[in-house]
């Protein structure tokens, strides 16, 4: 299922799967980028709880949230025409 909807909305997805046999700590590629997003989510004290009736709400703070991040850390340049 997963799969299906990721092709759907045109996203490459890839699985990382921990190796066969695995003892111990094991560096999985991009994991970082993923653990980074929640802990810069986790300044958000609207997002740690979750009392909103609509999920449409609770996607929306998470919006408004990373667009904030994204906005304070210069991701976005303003262009002149």
């Amino acid at each position: 299922a997963a799969d299906e909807a990721a092709a759907e909305h045109a996203i490459d997805l890839q699985v990382i799967a921990k190796p066969e046999g695995q003892k111990g700590f094991v560096l999985l590629p991009r994991r970082w980028v993923v653990e980074r997003s929640f802990g810069w989510a986790a300044r958000f004290r609207r997002l740690a709880r979750d009392y909103e009736r609509l999920a449409v709400t609770m996607q929306q703070f998470h919006f408004f949230a990373f667009v904030t991040l994204l906005l304070a850390k210069g991701v976005f340049k303003a262009t002149s025409p």
